[in-house]
């Protein structure tokens, strides 16, 4: 749903991309480049640490953990008033990496990818209209292979006995009708998100992180809820 979301919202960005490929546009080639660059470093670190990540991490206290210091990073950002450039087609390959490197961050579960992204965009010289796009840009091959990775363990498990896949267990209508309601409530995140950064910038979004970890806090020294 996100995928399709960012695809109709950013058509004429990704157009430009493909034209770029097409050797069409030397701008949308650059683009299509640093996104590619950007999208390396998360993936050879998933491949790499996923296990790891799962057996370690996936626990109360270190998603609680990632989500207060997502906060204060996030408030950090806001008071430092940050100002960049829009255009996300003039980034050079270090900066596009160097978001790359940011978006490793997203492995650590209760951390936000666009949060880190977003982030780590405008630290590196983008606006924050700048940084959403970039960051939206770059969640097409990152969500997108994320997507394919599920769904062919879901259809290996599937086809050596473990169980029906999603597509056998729920049936075609009710996923598609779940991916067109994903994807119109995914728009209008995107749509508000982008509006709400150029007027407020981060720290909110930092606070309402904080309270969130300081509720779930509570909770979990109560023993009334756990992850993982």
């Amino acid at each position: 749903g996100a995928i399709l979301a960012v695809l109709g919202l950013y058509r004429s960005r990704v157009a430009q991309m493909v034209r770029g490929l097409l050797g069409r546009d030397g701008d949308g080639l650059r683009l299509a480049g640093n996104v590619a660059l950007a999208f390396v470093p998360a993936a050879a670190a998933g491949a790499l640490l996923s296990k790891t990540i799962k057996s370690t991490l996936f626990s109360d206290w270190p998603v609680l953990a990632a989500l207060a210091a997502g906060g204060l990073w996030m408030i950090w950002l806001g008071r430092r008033g940050l100002r960049g450039r829009d255009d996300v087609t003039a980034l050079s390959w270090r900066t596009a990496l160097g978001i790359g490197l940011f978006q490793t961050l997203a492995l650590w579960p209760g951390t936000s990818r666009s949060m880190v992204t977003i982030g780590g965009g405008m630290l590196l010289g983008l606006s924050a209209v700048g940084a959403a796009e970039f960051s939206f840009l770059l969640g097409l091959p990152t969500l997108g292979a994320a997507c394919l990775h599920d769904l062919a363990g879901n259809l290996r498990h599937a086809a050596q006995g473990g169980g029906p896949s999603m597509f056998q267990q729920l049936g075609i209508a009710p996923i598609v009708l779940g991916f067109a309601v994903a994807t119109v409530a995914a728009a209008l995140a995107v749509r508000w998100l982008v509006s709400f950064l150029t007027r407020h910038g981060l720290a909110p979004f930092g606070w309402y992180r904080l309270a969130l970890a300081a509720i779930f806090a509570a909770l979990i020294v109560s023993g009334a809820v756990s992850v993982g």
